[in-house]
């Protein structure tokens, strides 16, 4: 019995810190929107983003900007994150996790 508590015990871990990067890319993608909608430099937004969510790694991170890009015009900016599945045991089963949220705001 103490193998499969332990097994759940990782996988509650597990799903505890695909949350918490979900909830981080939410943050940097409401940041990204944020910057969006003041500077049209899609280099800038993406740093931006990056600086927003210290904890995740940049080289799984993506930022899509929308293409509108007229003054008083919605801008959607689009996060996407590759959440790592690195706890022991459950990480090899379950793979990396894709995470994606869209944010929209108005252009100043």
């Amino acid at each position: 019995m103490l193998p499969v508590l332990a097994i759940a015990a990782l996988g509650v871990v597990q799903v505890a810190r695909v949350a918490g990067d979900r909830v981080t890319i939410e943050h940097a993608a409401r940041a990204a929107a944020r910057q969006a909608a003041i500077t049209p430099d899609p280099g800038t937004v993406a740093a931006h983003t990056v600086a927003a969510s210290p904890d995740l790694d940049p080289a799984r991170l993506t930022v899509e900007l929308g293409a509108e890009r007229s003054r008083g015009s919605l801008v959607a900016v689009r996060v996407r994150y590759r959440s790592p599945t690195d706890v022991a045991i459950v990480g090899r089963l379950v793979g990396d996790v894709e995470l994606s949220t869209t944010a929209v705001v108005r252009i100043e």
